[in-house]
């Protein structure tokens, strides 16, 4: 090979190193060779911190890149992060996403979303003996978790909706927790009469013995939807993509590693997703009045 032709090699090579590597870098705050994550803050941020620390370390491997996590205080702190370039991947809710695909202009890809998340549901939870059935709420008091959760807020009150119940009319009030573990803190603490949560962090809760089901019963479990997923900004390289991409699919709990981290993220398996599993979701926010 003649001298020209290996310097136009080398600098070819370069180049689609730095396209590589600098993806994220380049426009999450001018970091090179990092990965900035974020995730909704649906439970305590320690908590947050806990689940994705294994997650961090094995797609830091899998990408030659240095992950960082970085808490968010709201649901919105996270659409806008991963909207205006400061993160670059984002653990969303159904409706967060949504809520940054329509702000990005269709700019935000999911990747991958958890089995479970195909068919995810919500759970009512009540320490009243009258509440037996949704329509039991009437009058009564109601948490929510955050305004932009999809399992805490958007599909009960979708629920409600569809079963003829306005939350904001025939209930005597209803208040918005922030998390899943506040809103049945609000219910046990018997400052709310009825709650309503994620199914997933309800069962983490119940296994973990920091609730009481005989005090604190389900009386309600919504049909299953689309929920959570795992979403970067689309202009991220296709060759970064494809490798999250493929090492979230290739977690296994045949490892202790892989055994772990689909634990911490109460996951059987991961798999791709689309921006289309999540139409309904968006449908139902507009429905609601939640998405402008």
């Amino acid at each position: 090979m003649s001298p020209i032709s290996t310097l136009k090699s080398l600098l070819a090579g370069s180049v689609a190193a730095a396209l590589l590597f600098a993806a994220p870098g380049a426009s999450a705050q001018n970091t090179p060779g990092v990965l900035k994550v974020s995730a909704i803050p649906d439970e305590a941020p320690t908590e947050l911190q806990r689940k994705f620390k294994p997650l961090g370390d094995y797609l830091a491997k899998a990408t030659g890149l240095k992950v960082e996590f970085t808490p968010v205080t709201d649901y919105a702190a996270s659409v806008e992060g991963l909207v205006n370039k400061k993160l670059d991947m984002v653990w969303f809710g159904g409706f967060t996403f949504v809520q940054a695909n329509v702000r990005s202009k269709g700019q935000i890809t999911p990747l991958v979303q958890r089995a479970e998340d195909e068919k995810f549901r919500s759970v009512f939870i009540t320490t009243q003996p009258g509440i037996n059935k949704l329509d039991d709420l009437k009058g009564k008091t109601l948490s929510f978790g955050s305004e932009s959760s999809t399992s805490g807020h958007l599909m009960p009150r979708s629920f409600l909706l569809g079963a003829k119940i306005n939350p904001d009319t025939d209930l005597k009030r209803i208040s918005f927790s922030g998390a899943h573990d506040a809103t049945v803190a609000a219910v046990a603490g018997g400052k709310v009469d009825a709650g309503a949560l994620n199914i997933s962090v309800w069962e983490k809760l119940v296994e973990a013995n920091k609730v009481d089901p005989k005090t604190v019963r389900v009386f309600y479990t919504t049909p299953g939807y689309f929920d959570y997923n795992w979403s970067v900004r689309s202009d991220m390289s296709p060759a970064l993509q494809k490798k999250i991409r493929d090492a979230f699919l290739a977690l296994n709990d045949s490892t202790p590693e892989g055994k772990e981290i689909l634990e911490l993220q109460r996951a059987s398996k991961f798999i791709a997703t689309k921006p289309e599993n999540y139409k309904a979701i968006e449908a139902a926010a507009r429905n609601a009045g939640l998405l402008k």
